[in-house]
């Protein structure tokens, strides 16, 4: 009988034990019973014999066997009891034909207490065994508020789709992202084989009567068997050298979020085909991005522009400026020609604006035609490996990843992505805080609207969009308590036609409308910026503006000036967005002559008070067109809080779309930096 190993079992478990005193912990198991109530239960399902993750496997259902285990599961009861022997006996059947029989535990927030079996789970726990079968009966809490609550939730609809118990996020939306990153490589996956092998035929598309895309969407978003193996040895070999580098260690993060972090830069089947020395190699390069997630900190959020500072005499010494004769390389990757676009018009401007600023002494490259992810990994590997580029703006938050993936390949290259919110150590992030011009664009119509309603155009729900929105409408509402701004935005996939949407509110008797923020050069229009509604031409008012060339201008010399990692000093690694507004020049607002005098007064007003500091747009108490405070009165609000607002201020008629009522090209930009808005929840079972 295998008393030897229960003695080795019995040490952990009493050194367990001691630490647990010493620390001022709880050193038996954790009891369900204690835990919660029956009234914190909605009701319990049974999930049949699985197995679970013995990493999961934490308590006991009730009181009666805790105090003959530590915390650790491992036994603390002398060795000459009967308990130490029948343990000794499921020691015995587990090396010589492995324990069959399946415990019984109650599941509650993805954590297992056990009914019967308590022995069979510690013998296989020492035997460092990874799962054990299990009779299973799900407790449901009642929703909450609470984040955990939540993300259980998130997790049981995850766990439906995919079978996988053994894996857990700490933040709300990634179980879904998870899914999301399985999906958008099979997507890529399809259209890669098709194209290979002309499977993907306008014949075939016919027979099933669909759009390319609906089609390759249609195959790809069906989890099945092979993806849950494929997972689960992807997941399984990252954990174990994700382990073996000290991610244990890194107790604010849950080795789930360090994969989602690692599938940030690795595609999925890539990380599936590795080896256990390729994933380690893998690991070892992106382990910054595990230690900045590990942070409470997640982004050093930059409102004004730093100090430029002046190149030191050493420094000029090793770095040598640009010259004419070796100019910085700069180049700009766009995902389609600019021309088509307002936004990547606006990026080509601060291009051209930063080659007259510089002269000969920078080469500035672009690249237009980086519509995939991999497209632009091909554009910037070129432009590195034979154009020599030290500098590289990718213009879209689409193009995010493709970034963050080519900054772990060429750490010696300054990688800039335009977005909001995003924490990643390799790549730096900005964008503008056009919500101030927005804000003053609002204060205009509800000066000057004759029927108190307006109207706004939105196109993606993504990170900033929402803050422009509640900006406008907050103008408006400061300047005239009647004022409604109704909503509707351009991306949904039932939506009518845009002259369809000028028709309805042109008939809904709305007089001035928030647009596009600039002409789209092959497309010219006045339907842009703030503009009156009329039966005729529009009248444009007002129009917000990006001046990017002047951060394009800034940012540059601070490479020049060897002023860029002084960013870093004194944020322990975090890292850097730089979101700049009226005071750094970034934006503007060009005003029609034909407003009123005293109008263009109080808005030259208002927006010298924003540029000083002396007045915040989103300050005091805010209310949402929900009826819920969003802001107390005294309070200013904070810039993460900003960034990601998901709701809409008290005067606007409209709602933030959910992603699956956006169009097929909208999708894909709100899956990576869209506000969480998700379908009405019909899991619990």
């Amino acid at each position: 009988m295998s008393i030897i190993e229960y003695e080795k079992a019995q040490k952990m478990g009493v050194k367990a034990y001691k630490t647990a005193v010493q620390k001022g912990r709880h050193p038996y198991l954790p009891v369900l019973d204690e835990i919660l109530s029956e009234n914190d239960i909605v009701k319990e399902v049974s999930l049949g014999v699985i197995c679970v993750p013995l990493s999961r496997v934490v308590g006991t259902s009730t009181r009666s066997r805790t105090y003959s285990f530590a915390n650790n599961f491992m036994p603390i009861l002398e060795p000459k009891t009967e308990f130490a022997y029948k343990w000794s006996a499921l020691a015995d059947a587990q090396m010589h034909e492995g324990i069959r029989d399946p415990i019984k535990v109650y599941e509650y927030l993805n954590y297992f207490y056990v009914i019967e079996g308590n022995k069979r789970a510690s013998v296989m726990k020492f035997f460092d065994a990874l799962e054990i079968p299990a009779e299973v009966i799900r407790k449901i809490p009642k929703r909450t508020d609470e984040k955990e609550n939540k993300i259980y939730y998130e997790f049981m609809d995850f766990n439906k789709i995919t079978g996988i118990n053994d894996i857990w996020v700490s933040d709300e939306g990634n179980f879904q992202k998870l899914i999301n990153d399985v999906f958008s490589s099979k997507r890529a996956m399809i259209r890669k084989t098709a194209g290979e092998t002309g499977k993907l035929t306008s014949a075939m598309l016919t027979e099933y009567a669909v759009d390319p895309e609906d089609y390759v969407r249609s195959a790809a978003e069906v989890w099945t068997e092979d993806d849950t193996k494929d997972f689960m040895s992807a997941y399984y070999k990252f954990r174990e050298c994700y382990e073996q580098k000290g991610g244990k260690k890194l107790e604010n993060i849950t080795t789930g979020d360090a994969f989602l972090a690692f599938l940030d830069i690795y595609d999925f089947y890539e990380a599936v085909d590795m080896s256990r020395d390729e994933m380690k190699k893998a690991i070892e390069r992106t382990w910054e991005e595990y230690l900045t997630k590990n942070k409470n900190e997640i982004l050093d959020i930059n409102l004004t522009p730093p100090a430029e500072g002046k190149k030191s005499i050493i420094g000029q010494m090793f770095t040598p400026a640009p010259t004419a004769a070796r100019p910085l390389k700069v180049a700009f990757i766009y995902d389609r020609d600019p021309m088509t676009s307002d936004w990547l018009y606006a990026h080509e401007l601060g291009r051209n604006h930063i080659k007259e600023v510089f002269g000969n002494k920078i080469n500035t490259l672009k690249i237009m035609t980086a519509e995939t992810e991999d497209e632009a990994l091909l554009a910037m590997d070129e432009l590195i490996e034979k154009q020599k580029v030290e500098v590289i703006f990718t213009t879209t938050s689409r193009l995010v990843d493709a970034s963050l993936k080519c900054a772990v390949k060429h750490p010696n290259v300054k990688i800039l992505n335009c977005s909001l919110n995003t924490s990643h150590r390799y790549i730096r992030t900005y964008y503008a805080r056009l919500y101030e011009a927005k804000f003053l664009s609002g204060m205009i119509a509800g000066c000057l609207t004759e029927t108190n309603r307006l109207g706004y155009l939105a196109n993606y729900p993504i990170f900033g969009v929402t803050a422009d929105i509640n900006a406008f409408a907050m103008g408006a509402l400061m300047v005239n308590p009647k004022a409604v701004v109704n909503l509707k935005w351009t991306t949904l996939k039932e939506e009518e036609k845009r002259s369809e949407m000028y028709r309805e509110f042109f008939e809904d008797n709305i007089d001035y409308i928030s647009d596009q923020d600039m002409i789209r050069p092959n497309n010219a229009s006045r339907r842009f910026g703030m503009y009156k509604l009329s039966a005729g031409e529009p009248e444009n008012i007002a129009m917000p503006l990006y001046n990017w060339g002047v951060m394009y201008e800034r940012i540059i010399k601070l490479i020049i000036n060897d002023s860029w990692d002084d960013a870093d000093s004194g944020n322990a690694g975090i890292p850097v967005n730089y979101w700049w507004g009226f005071s750094s020049g970034v934006i503007d607002i060009l005003l029609s002559n034909k407003l009123p005098y005293n109008t263009s007064r109080l808005v030259a007003a208002m927006k010298q008070e924003i540029t000083d500091g002396s007045f915040a747009v989103f300050k005091d108490r805010i209310v949402s067109n929900t009826g819920e405070e969003k802001n107390p009165e005294g309070r200013l609000m904070p810039p993460e809080e900003i960034m990601t607002m998901d709701w809409l201020l008290e005067n606007v008629e409209g709602t933030i779309p959910v992603i699956d009522s956006l169009k097929e090209n909208a999708r894909e930009i709100v899956e990576l930096k869209g506000v969480l808005k998700e379908d009405e929840d019909t899991s619990g079972s």
